[in-house]
């Protein structure tokens, strides 16, 4: 036996309270803690900036699924599943049919939705909402080039970075910032 993630499909917008449900179970051992042993909800903050303010909130980026960390042993896995399978507001597990045992996703899946949710820490876990397109004019609010504003010539979604032209001496010069050091002016 080995602890992989799986991937439990639910009903969209029930994700947290199908959590705390499952989580009661594996509390009242209802459900075999050393077989559960994790469960997470997909959600990402992200950061939307209006009208110069930062408004950080948490988003569910994977409506309708849950992560569910499971220890399945060989002999006896079918109980865990079907106790799973009939908490309320779940339609079973992602890509299997209830009387076949459930796929786990590839590691390198899990690791990328967990970097995303943030329990594994990565260079990037907070997703900035970009409202900016190129033309649009912005003030630069934070680091060298403050109080400077220009146009966009450039967005960069990857990196939230954007290239702007502002006048320097005169003179049309492009400066990248991050996303949070502009406003719309």
């Amino acid at each position: 036996m080995s602890k992989s993630w799986y991937m439990l499909q639910t009903f969209v917008g029930h994700e947290a309270k199908i959590e705390r449900t499952i989580r009661a179970l594996l509390e009242k051992k209802e459900i075999n803690p050393e077989v559960v042993t994790d469960i997470k909800v997909p959600v990402e903050e992200v950061v939307e900036i209006k009208d110069g303010k930062k408004k950080s909130k948490r988003v569910n980026f994977m409506p309708g699924y849950l992560m569910v960390e499971l220890d399945l042993p060989e002999i006896g896995w079918k109980e865990v599943c079907t106790s799973l399978r009939r908490v309320q507001g779940v339609t079973g597990f992602v890509g299997t049919n209830p009387n076949e045992r459930p796929r786990a996703i590839s590691a390198a899946e899990a690791k990328n939705l967990l970097q995303k949710i943030g329990v594994i820490k990565s260079e990037k876990s907070v997703r900035i909402k970009q409202t900016y397109v190129v033309g649009d004019v912005v003030k630069i609010t934070d680091g060298p080039f403050a109080s400077f504003s220009g146009n966009i010539e450039e967005v960069n979604e990857e990196k939230d970075k954007l290239r702007v032209n502002v006048q320097i001496f005169g003179r049309a010069t492009p400066v990248e910032v991050s996303v949070l050091q502009v406003e719309r002016v």
